[in-house]
């Protein structure tokens, strides 16, 4: 048995993998935030307290998630250094929203949570993806 093709199966499946879940997030990101920004007043009402520049970026990242899952299912290099960006863009935006929040904004507790589920997905791409990157 060839032991380093029986490795680099299992990992190459599992970016397939990481590739349709990001693929997934970024269409749900992409349609949740133009719901809002675009959609009928009824959307934004149901959005609550929510604060337009995370909207906008939300929406906008959407697209650089789409552009890195299919980096991620082609199995580019330029991927893992798409999603190190993402979550170093997200990190950002959190600090901002922060800021935001802690000088008196509404907001919606859901946003933290969904910062928080952004900016950890990320990380966990890039770092999971950057022995191949490495190699690149």
């Amino acid at each position: 048995m060839n032991t380093h093709s029986s490795q680099i199966a299992p990992r190459f499946g599992a970016q397939k993998i990481i590739a349709v879940v990001a693929l997934v997030f970024g269409l749900m990101t992409v349609f949740s935030g133009g719901n809002v920004l675009f959609g009928a007043a009824q959307a934004r009402e149901a959005a609550g307290d929510y604060i337009p520049f995370v909207v906008w970026f939300n929406f906008l990242a959407g697209f650089a998630y789409i552009v890195a899952a299919i980096g991620l299912w082609l199995d580019k290099t330029w991927a893992t250094w798409l999603a190190a960006a993402i979550a170093a863009a997200t990190a950002i935006v959190t600090l901002a929203f922060a800021i935001t929040i802690i000088r008196g904004s509404a907001f919606e507790m859901r946003t933290v949570g969904a910062l928080s589920l952004r900016f950890l997905f990320w990380t966990v791409v890039a770092v999971t993806t950057r022995s191949r990157a490495k190699r690149g």
